[in-house]
C-alpha cells in the first residue's frame, strides 16, 4: 500500500484525493522534529506547506520516500540537494496562487501609493486628517518587475490595465514574450534607474540573496517605493531601513520578512511601511487550489510516474508516460549496458536521438540513461540525481537530435569517452515497443537483453559457438539467446549470450580461457 503523509494544513479535499486513488493518508498536523523523524520512513509521499522543514536528518532517515510535495511556490523548508542526492523527486503547485500572490502585490502597491492603511488607523481613531494622507497616481507611473515568471506577468497584465509603463528583468524572459505579455525588457540597471514602483517576484536563491541592497538602492530613483512579495532575504532590511530614514526610498510595501514569523521588526512602526503577514496566497481560492495540485500531482507520480512541476528533475506528464515507458525501458539498458563494458574513468557522454523518438520529451530518457550508466560505478545513483552526480564526477554530457534515421524508425545512441577509449551503442524499439541493441562499437548485431547476459569479443575463428555451447551445457546453464557480429572484412567478432541463470566466477574463467577469446564480461539488467 502507498502511504502519503500530510504533516501541514491543507484542505480536506487533498486527502480525498489521495483517498480516491487508493493512497493512504496519514493527516499529521504540529509534528516536532523528532517526531517527524521516528516515522518518515513509513512513507513514499510527504506533502507539506511551510510548516514542516525536510532536513538532511529527515532524508536520511525516510528510507521509502519517493517524492516530496510542497502546496505552494517557494522550497526554502526543503533541502533540495540531500533529496536529489536520495532520489527524491521534490514538486511544487507555482500555478496555483499565482493570481492571488499577484492580487495581493497590486493592492500593497495601491496601499501604498495612497497610504491607505494609514489612513483608515486615522480615521478609525476619530481624526479627520485629510491634508496629511497626500498620496500619488500610479497612472502613467513606471512599475518595474523584477522576475517576470507566472506571478510577474499576471502583475504586469494588472499594472497594464492600470496605465501603467511596465518594465521587466528577469535573465529567461524573451523578447518574443516580453512583446507577447505586453511589457518592455531590461537589464536591472535600467529598471532601478527608471522605476517609481519596483516590484519583486523571484525566489530567494544565491543569486537574488541581498538583491536590494545600499548598493542597488543608490542606483535607483530618488522617491521609489518598493514592494515585496516574495521572499524575505531579497531586501536587506537594514539598508531598506537607512533608505527610508534618508528620503532615497518614499515608501515600502513588505508582505515577506527575513526572519518569519517576523513578530518584531526594525521596520515596524514606519509610516511609510505597509506590512502584512506574508498574506500573498491567503485567499480561500489559492488554498483549495494549491492543496488540490499537490494532491494530483503527487498521486500521479507515485501511481503512473507522471511528474509535474518537479524541481529537481524533468517532468513527464500523466499523457506521455504510457509513451515513454518502453523508450525508458531502452534507455535503461542502453545505459547499463555501456556503463558495464566500461571500466575507465568517464569523461564525457553523447547521447544521440533519430527519427521518432525526437518527438517526445526525451530528458527524461537521458536521465534515465545516465543513471543506468553511472550505476555500474558508483552508488546511489538514480534517474532523479543522475545529472547531478555526471556533474560532480566532471564528466561532460552533449545531446544530439536527428529528424530521421537510415534502418530504424528510432534510435538511440550512447557513446561513451574515457581516459583510454571510446565505446558505443546503439539501441531501438521493435515493433514499437520491444528494446532492441543493434550496434555495439560499429558492429552490426541485434539483441534483446536479459536479465543475465554475457559479452564476448572474440577471434572470428570456427568453433566458439561450440566451444562455448559445450561449456555452458556442461554445466547445466541453459542458453536463451545468441547472436554473433562483426564488421565486414574484419578477423574479429562480437557476441551475445543471454543466460537463464547467473554464470559462476568459475565458468567464467572457464570461457575465457578458450582460445578464441579476447575478453569476456558478465552483465546484470
Amino acid at each position: 500500500m502507498i502511504k502519503v503523509l500530510i504533516s501541514d494544513k491543507l484542505d480536506s479535499l487533498a486527502v480525498e484525493i489521495f483517498e480516491k486513488k487508493g493512497i493512504e493518508v496519514d493527516f499529521k498536523l504540529g509534528l516536532s522534529p523528532e517526531e517527524q523523524l521516528k516515522i518518515i520512513s513509513e512513507y513514499d509521499g510527504l506533502a507539506i506547506r511551510s510548516a514542516t522543514t525536510v532536513t538532511p536528518e529527515m532524508i536520511k532517515a525516510a528510507k521509502k520516500l519517493k517524492v516530496i510535495g510542497r502546496a505552494g511556490i517557494g522550497v526554502d523548508n526543503v533541502d533540495i540537494p540531500n533529496a536529489t542526492e536520495a532520489g527524491i523527486v521534490v514538486m511544487n503547485t507555482p500555478f496555483g496562487n499565482s493570481i492571488t500572490t499577484a492580487e495581493h502585490a497590486i493592492a500593497m502597491m495601491f496601499a501604498l501609493a495612497r497610504q491607505i492603511p494609514q489612513a483608515n488607523s486615522s480615521t478609525h481613531a476619530g481624526k479627520w486628517e485629510k491634508k496629511k494622507f497626500m498620496g500619488t497616481e500610479l497612472y502613467s507611473k513606471t512599475l518595474g518587475i523584477i522576475g517576470c515568471g507566472n506571478i510577474g506577468s499576471i502583475v504586469a497584465d494588472r499594472a497594464i490595465g492600470l496605465k501603467m509603463h511596465v518594465i521587466a528583468y528577469d535573465p529567461f524572459l524573451t523578447k518574443e514574450r516580453a512583446i507577447e505579455i505586453g511589457v518592455e525588457k531590461v537589464e536591472l540597471e535600467e529598471l532601478f534607474e527608471k522605476s517609481d514602483f519596483i516590484t519583486i517576484h523571484v525566489p530567494k536563491n544565491e543569486h537574488t540573496a541581498g538583491l536590494i541592497n545600499k548598493d542597488t538602492i543608490a542606483k535607483m530613483k530618488d522617491g521609489v517605493r518598493i514592494i515585496n512579495c516574495a521572499r524575505g532575504g531579497i531586501i536587506i532590511e537594514a539598508d531598506l531601513k537607512d533608505a527610508l530614514d534618508s528620503g532615497k526610498v518614499a515608501g515600502a510595501a513588505l508582505d515577506v520578512f527575513e526572519i518569519e514569523p517576523a513578530k518584531e521588526n526594525a521596520l515596524f512602526g514606519y509610516e511609510n511601511v505597509v506590512c502584512t503577514p506574508h498574506l500573498g496566497a491567503a485567499t480561500t481560492e489559492a488554498q483549495v487550489n494549491v492543496a488540490l495540485q499537490v494532491a494530483e500531482q503527487m498521486a500521479d507520480y507515485l501511481i503512473n510516474g507522471a511528474i509535474t512541476n518537479a524541481l529537481n528533475m524533468p517532468s513527464i506528464s500523466a499523457e506521455e508516460a504510457p509513451r515513454l515507458k518502453p523508450y525508458l525501458k531502452l534507455a535503461e539498458q542502453l545505459g547499463g549496458f555501456a556503463g558495464q563494458i566500461t571500466t575507465s574513468a568517464i569523461k564525457k557522454i553523447e547521447i544521440s536521438y533519430a527519427g521518432t523518438v525526437t518527438k517526445i520529451n526525451t530528458d527524461p530518457l537521458t536521465s534515465v540513461l545516465i543513471a543506468h550508466l553511472l550505476g555500474s560505478q558508483t552508488d546511489s545513483v538514480n534517474m532523479v540525481n543522475a545529472m547531478k552526480v555526471a556533474e560532480s564526477r566532471g564528466i561532460e554530457i552533449l545531446q544530439s537530435y536527428t529528424g530521421s534515421t537510415t534502418n530504424w524508425r528510432s534510435m538511440i545512441d550512447v557513446k561513451v569517452t574515457t581516459q583510454d577509449r571510446i565505446r558505443n551503442v546503439t539501441g531501438t524499439l521493435f515493433t514499437g515497443k520491444e528494446p532492441r541493441i543493434v550496434n555495439i562499437e560499429s558492429v552490426p548485431i541485434e539483441a534483446a537483453i536479459s536479465q543475465h547476459m554475457l559479452f564476448i569479443r572474440n577471434d572470428d575463428t570456427p568453433g566458439l559457438i561450440g566451444h562455448v555451447g559445450t561449456i555452458l551445457g556442461k554445466a547445466n546453464q541453459n542458453i536463451s539467446d545468441f547472436r554473433l557480429g562483426k564488421k565486414e572484412g574484419e578477423d574479429n567478432a562480437i557476441c551475445l549470450v543471454n543466460l537463464d541463470e547467473p554464470l559462476s566466477d568459475e565458468l567464467l574463467d572457464t570461457i575465457a580461457n578458450l582460445p578464441q577469446i579476447q575478453n569476456i564480461k558478465r552483465l546484470s539488467f
